[in-house]
């Protein structure tokens, strides 16, 4: 069928997207959710079992606390509570921990630990899944079963202060609110004092029930300065003086009270060594719990280590504690300890409600659910409380009561950590046959569309699909056979549920249709390449093309990257595997200059074509000087033992010794930022810099990297693009030293003086101007008949604008990164690729493995805690949106935006010097005098 290849792409697109939706159905699954998850009405709760005798108890208990106080701190760190600074910093807290009337956990957050969905997990006790990373950035309403809906429809009076998260998820809940924007992670002052101004009044008045405190300072002076920093002390001391306050004011109220009150301690999520959060680091996952109450008071001597929990458990023990229904989504179980006080009765009652709700969710989420041993402990559990319910209604007390209570409750708990187990690991579990479908059907669609791109670019822009002749193959009817036999057996035997399985037969045969028909098309296709791939070879006279050993590293090492992606370590610790790419590619070229520029027989003389220009293929293309969109080549050639000595001195050194600089700056950069899962924790020359003993040299290292980035990035400025960008650097280390981060050698006392707002808005008015030149001169470049040359001189200007904004960016130990960006940039361009005459695919795949490389030697990696959400709000004095997903954007990608940008302006300036007639590489003082094309690569 002969297709136009605009029509040809949009249908391929079609299946692609479809392909990728059915990948996603199954990477992530459906959560686990009760069919009336919806729907808040008050279902009758379960009574209690009875066995021969009725029990009069079917409704809910009575609350255990008339108020209950939230304090949530985010990024509160469990050693920020129960280690060393704990002790030091958080002296009241520590006393409670230790000897007061309460119960201490270290709460386990599951991935991704970024606020909403850690808040919906607290309040729900559902298991988020990573779609609540994206979610998290404008938290829609939350209309799942949580705490906080039974409160309000149960009459409760909540009011919220601090983190707008609450309000969004939760509009129209709260009797009294006040939010602040979560994002501003240069505030943490205000953020939390807006917080702490409202508890003197609202804690001497008794209209509310329940009152949630989120404070965002700690997790703000995280991302800006991360864990070490000595604004973390004096943050976790405003902490212990505010849960102070408020536990004195719940004792002294609790006179008037018959319940005692309830004040939680509690983090959302954790904080990486980097001050980042979002991934699954021992540091973000583990969190603080701490219920404190006068219900929990210790006899003496009773010592009470943190228990490891669940995060999910605190919905539950929050519903019973407040006499509310168990939310109808939540996998965690009772906090145990909030409750052994109670009566063995009230204790039972407790256990038996919280299985039935866990017991009902495994029901409807898990097809073999009689089989789940959580399932037939909690039938046990049912019959044994039944039997203990007739001997206590016989019997009030007697041992055999206690010991039969006591065995009940073991059996309780049993069950409830199975069946909670049992739960979240259903939503951890993948639907890899879903998975396997959606990658086969996007790796058919791409084969398809690589193999069809000649023809589709083409001057007449159409391609012959085999799209009928495959349908009515035998190959087609064969392998729908076969996908259809795995389909029924794959849906016969699995335990767990699949997406494709669940769809109706007519559907599920449509897939497997478009499978077999698009594997047909791609053999015919595969086959009508190969037949013309013969033809061409056998009409050939000659063929002096090669693949050399770089072409062939290029190549493989390219697509050894792809491949490697398909295994989860790999993708963990990605930067290895560039590091390992960019090193050897260094060798390769140290190799390939040895070979060509020492004496030796590698090339032979007479396959050697002497070609002017130095570009062999680009003059024809550029003799027009009104196509500036020609193809630029920069060939590679056979170079003659004698040209070496037409190098001067040190160009001739320089062009030996710059692989061996270019991999010595590469192996001092992996030192700087230690990234990835398995090596974050070590430490390295970046936690050095940034420790505040060394505040001196971090120093005179960061004044050092803007003078040496303005000796390289200066040279082909203009005279103006110049003084701004000496002012822009010399701004950005008064913006550093602003916020703290560095010294003036004039003030040793480090005072603010203004949080750095005006020294940054100062290098953006650099910044803009000088990409405004950029800009202009491209436009010119359009209109004016030396238009490579403006056109080259606009790209480096903008080139040099992206500069200066990544200086003003990165922070102060992130510079030498960008330092040795561009002197790696710089020496490759003068010193090995005109030389050695790469060609534009060389030079390109060059620059992708560099920028690839420098992404994760800024510290970054595929784990969302490194992302530095501190550089959107550069200069801000408010959260504004755009320009903060903007610059934090730039800053997290400064390494491959810089070495795409270089690219381009290194293609536009060579083809500028060959349309302008320069000879310099073919000239006797040129680098590579003689050099002609041996073979071409990838082009």
């Amino acid at each position: 069928m002969r297709l136009g290849s605009g029509t040809f792409a949009a249908c391929c697109v079609v299946v692609e997207v479809l392909g990728v939706v059915l990948f996603l159905r199954g990477f992530f699954p459906a959560p686990v959710r009760s069919s009336s998850s919806s729907k808040h009405q008050a279902e009758p709760p379960a009574p209690e079992p009875s066995a021969g005798a009725s029990s009069n108890w079917t409704k809910l208990p009575p609350p255990l606390f008339s108020k209950v106080v939230i304090v949530l701190i985010d990024a509160l760190r469990d050693d920020f509570v129960f280690g060393s600074k704990g002790v030091k910093f958080m002296p009241y807290t520590t006393y409670l921990v230790e000897k007061g009337a309460s119960h201490s956990f270290v709460a386990e957050a599951k991935p991704p630990t970024v606020t909403m969905p850690r808040i919906k997990a607290l309040m729900t006790g559902s298991v988020p899944g990573f779609i609540d990373v994206v979610m998290n950035l404008n938290s829609p309403a939350l209309l799942e079963d949580n705490v906080i809906t039974q409160a309000k429809a149960a009459g409760k009076r909540i009011i919220s202060y601090g983190d707008e998260t609450w309000v969004k998820l939760f509009p129209k809940h709260f009797v009294e609110y006040d939010g602040t924007t979560s994002f501003f992670v240069s505030d943490y002052t205000e953020v939390d004092e807006n917080v702490t101004r409202h508890l003197d009044k609202v804690l001497k008045r008794g209209d509310w029930d329940v009152l949630i405190l989120h404070y965002l300072g700690l997790d703000h002076i995280g991302h800006v300065s991360g864990p070490s920093s000595p604004l973390i002390g004096r943050k976790l001391s405003e902490m212990d003086g505010v849960l102070m306050k408020i536990h004195t004011a719940l004792l002294s109220e609790e006179r008037e009270t018959l319940l005692p009150s309830l004040l939680v301690l509690c983090g959302d999520h954790g904080m990486s060594e980097t001050g980042g959060h979002g991934a699954s680091s021992t540091e973000e996952v583990s969190t603080p719990l701490l219920l404190v109450s006068s219900a929990f008071e210790r006899k003496p001597g009773d010592i009470r280590y943190p228990k490891h929990v669940q995060q999910t458990d605190l919905a539950a023990t929050l519903a019973i504690g407040l006499g509310l229904p168990i939310p109808k989504n939540s996998v965690g179980h009772l906090l145990f300890p909030a409750i052994e006080g109670k009566p063995m009765r009230e204790q039972l009652r407790f256990l038996h409600l919280n299985t039935v709700q866990l017991t009902k969710l495994l029901q409807e989420n898990v097809p073999s659910f009689e089989k789940e041993p959580g399932f037939e402990q909690f039938k046990i559990s049912e019959r044994l409380h039944g039997n203990w319910i007739r001997l206590y209604l016989e019997e009030n007390n007697s041992e055999v009561l206690f010991n039969l209570g006591t065995k009940v409750r073991r059996q309780y708990l049993d069950a409830l950590k199975t069946l909670s187990l049992s739960l979240s690991r259903q939503v951890a579990q993948y639907d890899v046959y879903s998975m396997v479908v959606g990658t086969v059907v996007v790796l058919e669609v791409l084969t398809l569309l690589l193999l069809s791109i000649p023809q589709a670019l083409s001057s007449k822009a159409e391609l012959e699909v085999p799209l009928l002749s495959p349908v009515f193959s035998l190959l087609f009817y064969l392998t729908f056979l076969v996908l259809s036999a795995v389909h029924v057996i794959v849906c016969t035997s699995t335990e767990s549920s699949c997406y494709l399985c669940s769809l109706s037969w007519l559907t599920a045969g449509g897939v497997m249709v478009l499978v077999s028909a698009l594997l047909c098309a791609v053999v015919s296709a595969l086959t009508k390449v190969l037949v013309r791939g013969k033809l061409l070879s056998k009409n050939a006279a000659h063929s002096n093309s090669r693949w050399s050993e770089l072409d062939l590293l290029i190549l493989l090492g390219t697509l050894g990257h792809v491949l490697s992606l398909g295994a989860s370590s790999f993708i963990e610790e990605e930067h290895q595997t560039w590091y390992f790419l960019v090193s050897t590619l260094c060798l390769a070229l140290c190799h390939d200059i040895y070979r060509n520029y020492l004496p030796g027989d590698d090339c032979e003389p007479q396959r050697c074509l002497h070609v002017e220009g130095g570009f062999d293929g680009a003059t024809p293309a550029l003799q027009d000087k009104n196509t500036s969109s020609a193809v630029l080549e920069l060939n590679r050639g056979c170079k003659s033992p004698s040209s070496l000595g037409t190098l001067r001195g040190y160009e001739k050194w320089m062009v030996l010794a710059s692989p061996w600089v270019i991999l010595t700056c590469c192996r001092l950069l992996r030192s700087l930022n230690q990234t990835g899962v398995q090596w974050a924790h070590r430490p390295d020359l970046g936690h050095w810099l940034t420790s505040s003993d060394h505040k001196a040299a971090l120093s005179v290292l960061a004044a050092l990297s803007l003078a040496v980035i303005f000796a390289l990035i200066q040279r082909r400025c203009s005279p103006a693009s110049k003084v701004a960008m000496a002012l822009g650097l010399l701004g950005v280390y008064c913006y550093r030293a602003a916020i703290g981060n560095v010294l003036f050698p004039w003030q040793q006392d480090n005072k603010d003086i203004s949080k750095g707002i005006l020294e940054a808005r100062f290098v953006y008015v650099f910044v803009l101007g000088i990409l405004f030149t950029g800009t202009k001169d491209l436009l010119k470049s359009q209109v004016v008949a030396a238009g490579f040359t403006v056109k080259t001189v606009g790209l480096w200007e903008l080139y040099s604008g992206f500069v200066l904004l990544a200086a003003l960016l990165l922070r102060p130990h992130n510079l030498p990164v960008l330092v040795l960006s561009l002197l790696i940039q710089t020496l490759m361009a003068k010193f090995v690729w005109k030389p050695l005459r790469h060609d534009v695919a060389e030079v390109t795949v060059m620059h992708y493995w560099f920028g690839q490389a420098f992404f994760y030697f800024q510290g970054n990696s595929n784990n969302i805690a490194t992302v530095d959400i501190s550089a959107g709000f550069v200069g801000l004095d408010t959260y504004v949106e755009i320009p903060a997903i903007f610059l934090t954007a730039f800053a997290t990608y400064t390494g491959p935006v810089l070495w795409a940008s270089h690219l381009v302006s290194f293609l536009s300036s060579e083809a500028s010097r060959i349309t302008a007639g320069d000879r310099s590489l073919d000239s006797p003082e040129g680098l590579l005098e003689g050099r002609s094309p041996c073979h071409r690569a990838l082009s």
